[in-house]
């Protein structure tokens, strides 16, 4: 069953083609790093209209690189939602375009629900989950720990309280003057230092839930006071900080659920040193993507789609973006 995958939630424009949920034929992204770096962040209009102009080549070289015709395609998965409303509308709408000029059915994705797909797109041996399971989802606008007990059966048990653990790296990046995105910014510049600075952690005991706006007030008040000597050492120090936190509740909350595998997801999860103090410190199995299957991409949200295909979960072409959909 081969699922034609196309997502535009935020700045990347991406198109796949995966089988059977797990066998990436082919996978495109075109990314607006460039463009938004200039402005310190992601600016909507410009991410949606950069969407109108790379979606349809994106999706042309998807269906080369998979070698597929439309004829060969089952179905069409596409995101919609969480997500900027005009990034989202330019998928969903290019998706429900071919649906109905070739007759195929469409389903729509939660966006975080396609970051835990990713899992499975790892190891052709592993594309069976262990329920329960629980899923750490990890980005610019998340941070959630999720319990699985079965396809599309989720409970959030933890999440952000204020910033998502990657806001919080592009705020400490700006902070430091490493540049942005902030995520690859901090990590790199950390390699050359040291965690010798001492940042707090909020560890809101008795909820599974996070808080990263503290340790990224200190980290600016100790810029602004002219106490940090290196930027090296400074970014070292803050990254430990959330990956100690984002570790320790994790492997918590999987202890206490009794889970069978542990599953890291979201563009943060690309963060060196969070996969490895993971998979380091988890007494239970720990399932991480690649990297480029971290970050936002189209692979993720074919897998998804093709589960929810199986489930007969088709959608209309009365589908709609939902940009604050939630995963429940």
């Amino acid at each position: 069953m081969k699922i034609l995958g196309i997502e535009t939630s935020c700045d990347e424009t991406a198109a796949a083609v995966v089988a059977d949920g797990v066998r990436i034929l082919s996978n495109q992204i075109a990314s607006q790093v460039e463009i938004h770096a200039r402005y310190g962040g992601i600016v909507p209009e410009v991410a949606s209209r950069q969407h109108v102009l790379a979606i349809i080549p994106i999706v042309d070289q998807a269906m080369a690189e998979a070698e597929v015709n439309w004829s060969d395609l089952d179905g069409i998965a596409v995101t919609i939602g969480p997500g900027l409303a005009g990034s989202l509308l330019v998928g969903v709408n290019v998706a429900k375009g071919i649906a109905l000029a070739r007759g195929l059915p469409i389903t729509g994705v939660n966006h975080l629900e396609g970051h835990i797909y990713a899992n499975w797109l790892i190891d052709r041996d592993a594309g069976t989950p262990l329920f329960p399971l629980a899923c750490l989802i990890v980005s610019g606008g998340h941070s959630d720990l999720v319990l699985m007990r079965g396809h599309g059966d989720y409970v959030v048990v933890g999440r952000t309280r204020d910033d998502a653990a990657g806001e919080a790296f592009d705020k400490a990046a700006r902070i430091l003057g490493l540049g942005y995105p902030g995520g690859p910014a901090i990590e790199q510049a950390a390699k050359g230092g040291a965690a010798s600075i001492e940042l707090p952690r909020a560890w809101l005991k008795q909820t599974n839930d996070f808080s990263f706006s503290g340790v990224k007030t200190a980290l600016l008040r100790l810029m602004e006071g002219g106490k940090i000597s290196s930027l090296a050492d400074a970014a070292a120090s803050f990254q430990e900080a959330v990956i100690d936190v984002l570790v320790t509740k994790t492997v918590a909350v999987a202890k206490e659920y009794r889970v069978k595998q542990i599953l890291l997801a979201g563009g943060v999860a690309s963060n060196g040193l969070l996969r490895n103090r993971l998979t380091g410190n988890s007494p239970i199995p720990v399932l991480v993507p690649e990297p480029i299957l971290c970050t936002d991409n189209a692979a993720m949200i074919a897998a998804c789609g093709y589960y929810r295909f199986q489930a007969g979960k088709i959608d209309g072409l009365d589908l709609d973006v939902i940009p604050s959909l939630k995963l429940a």
